[in-house]
């Protein structure tokens, strides 16, 4: 919910309200994103939605449109630690672009992190990272901000 809510509203639903307000989301049938499975369970998570869905983006400085194409945008990941470092977001990624083609989407566009020394934290990847998009078959696109670029494919 980090990207559909204010700030305001988003820390005021912190926990059970954020996740009831995206149960909603999800119920509706609207487009949230895909999940990994693992012996039979959900394993991991990335969300991709018209980028319209995530108001927080056209709030950015940092990720302003590129265009006035439309695109879909990847805006999160969960990876559980066990799943970490197994080229898993380079297949969430495809997966996440097979979905949003199949709904009518011609570009997906991602806001990962590309660490410029040494290694990021896991907890400040909910992004992704750009070698995982690349290896997706992303493509830079523009770059707002040293560490941040935003990707196309």
């Amino acid at each position: 919910m980090w990207w559909r809510l204010r700030r305001s509203e988003y820390e005021k639903k912190k926990g059970e309200g954020n996740k009831r307000a995206f149960h909603k989301i999800v119920a509706s049938g609207a487009p949230t994103g895909v999940l990994a499975y693992a012996a039979g369970k959900p394993a991991a998570w990335c969300a991709v939605a018209p980028r319209e869905d995530y108001p927080v983006l056209g709030r950015s400085r940092i990720l302003q449109p590129v265009d006035a194409q439309p695109v879909w945008s990847v805006t999160c990941f969960y990876i559980p630690r066990e799943f970490r470092r197994t080229g898993l977001t380079a297949k969430l990624l495809e997966a996440a672009v097979k979905y949003a083609r199949k709904q009518g989407a011609r570009i997906v566009e991602g806001y990962p992190q590309d660490p410029q020394s040494g290694e990021m934290v896991d907890a400040f990847a909910w992004t992704g990272f750009a070698s995982a998009f690349k290896k997706a078959g992303f493509k830079e696109v523009a770059r707002g901000s040293v560490g941040r670029p935003i990707m196309r494919r």
